[in-house]
């Protein structure tokens, strides 16, 4: 079994994040990224799967910043394989998921796996925008992956806690919610040592034209309020002086 890990860096949200001149997108000058933790999900079911099954795992990722460690972090995990897409700066998920595609369509695979969203996304369609490029079926929000022969049963998650069962026959894009245990971590000692040791294979992306996608117009940080008024009193008191506020506020 031949699983395609597609993975990227994203602003870590722990960093105080500023905005460009423009208005239109983080100042990435001295911005900290980390791999997106669905990616990292996605990545730790496939490796799962490589205990179980003895597949062969590769790691795809396209080109920009400190990519080359993220990469060489997911081959000191278990990634049989590192490729890294050049020649595209993407600027939509349509872009990066054309560009994905293109050297998907010349790799072997039968499971395409990948995080079902990340914080820098604007539409979270990834394993969806994939499966229509590369023409398979998908199925997102995914908890767990099992295989058997020539077909997968996931776990798919739906709101208010519900969980339904697919199988679905190979090849198939996966967009991945949560492995099945935690991802597993590498000391910073094996990812330097696989640095040395894994090689990252490059391919052009090719044309990535799309006819949709999105655009930032303007980024700002919401204005701060005045803050909450806190009612003090016994229920009675307080349910009255919500109706006092209501009447103010012209509400009848």
């Amino acid at each position: 079994m031949n699983i395609i890990v597609p993975i990227k860096q994203v602003p870590d949200l722990v960093e105080e994040l500023e905005i460009n001149a423009a208005g239109t997108d983080l100042d990435r000058e001295w911005l900290k990224m980390k791999l997106n933790e669905f990616d990292d999900h996605a990545l730790e079911e496939a490796l799962l799967l490589k205990d179980e099954q003895g597949a062969h795992v590769t790691a795809i990722a396209l080109d920009g910043d400190d990519i080359d460690k993220a990469l060489f972090a997911a081959a000191a995990k278990g990634a049989d394989r590192l490729v890294k897409v050049t020649g595209v700066q993407a600027g939509s998920t349509h872009e990066a998921a054309r560009a994905m595609a293109n050297v998907l369509g010349g790799m072997e695979y039968d499971l395409v796996m990948t995080g079902v969203q990340s914080v820098d996304d604007r539409d979270g369609q990834m394993a969806v925008l994939l499966a229509h490029y590369l023409g398979i079926p998908h199925i997102s929000v995914v908890t767990g992956v099992q295989a058997a022969g020539g077909s997968i049963t996931v776990h798919k998650e739906y709101g208010g806690g519900m969980v339904a069962e697919f199988e679905a026959s190979l090849p198939v894009a996966l967009g991945i919610q949560a492995a099945r245990e935690t991802p597993r971590y590498v000391p910073v000692a094996k990812v330097r040592r696989a640095s040395r040791d894994a090689n990252i294979e490059e391919i052009a992306a090719g044309d990535v034209s799309v006819s949709a996608g999105s655009a930032v117009a303007k980024m700002y940080k919401p204005e701060t309020g005045a803050g909450a008024e806190m009612i003090e009193g016994s229920a009675e008191e307080q349910a009255a002086k919500v109706l006092e506020i209501l009447k103010q506020k012209g509400i009848k």
